[in-house]
């Protein structure tokens, strides 16, 4: 299976660049993993309504061109579905048992996700009802779909 974690910005901290290389690392094992930064958008202080509407737009512009026809999308939003760790790791294995080997993982912004990238996702998923770092949210992304694949292997990973 081809798993894409598609994301807004650039990390810029040590710990998350560190912690990001090591979940690639033992995700390789058992996907494809491609990590696809796009550049995000300025935001000045105190933006109107509509400059933060353009501004995820011009972001979602840039995430849309790196996804396929044939991939299935994923975008994180509060308001998406929540799993724990079984049933998102069943979730991502029922997607390969449906002939699903393309997935993307979406994860917007500071200002969040564009209407435009959310209707073109197949599934909005939550993590929880907090707001995260987007650069931490790449972390706990990671780190929860290589649990999922120790799930799916019935291998020992600590609960």
């Amino acid at each position: 299976m081809a798993i894409s974690i598609i994301t807004v910005g650039k990390i810029k901290e040590k710990f998350y660049r560190d912690a990001i290389s090591e979940y690639t690392k033992r995700l390789s094992k058992y996907c494809k993993l491609n990590i696809i930064e796009v550049t995000d958008e300025k935001t000045v202080e105190n933006a109107s309504g509509l400059v933060e509407e353009k501004i995820k737009e011009k972001e979602a512009d840039r995430i849309l061109k790196y996804i396929r026809e044939d991939t299935y999308v994923l975008a994180l939003a509060i308001e998406g579905k929540k799993f724990d760790s079984v049933e998102f790791s069943r979730k991502i294995e029922n997607l390969g048992i449906q002939g699903k080997s393309n997935l993307a993982f979406v994860i917007g912004g500071s200002l969040g996700i564009h209407a435009s990238v959310l209707q073109r996702a197949n599934e909005l998923i939550s993590f929880s009802n907090m707001t995260f770092p987007h650069q931490l949210m790449r972390v706990i992304m990671l780190e929860q779909i290589y649990r999922a694949y120790r799930i799916m292997n019935h291998e020992p990973y600590h609960k």
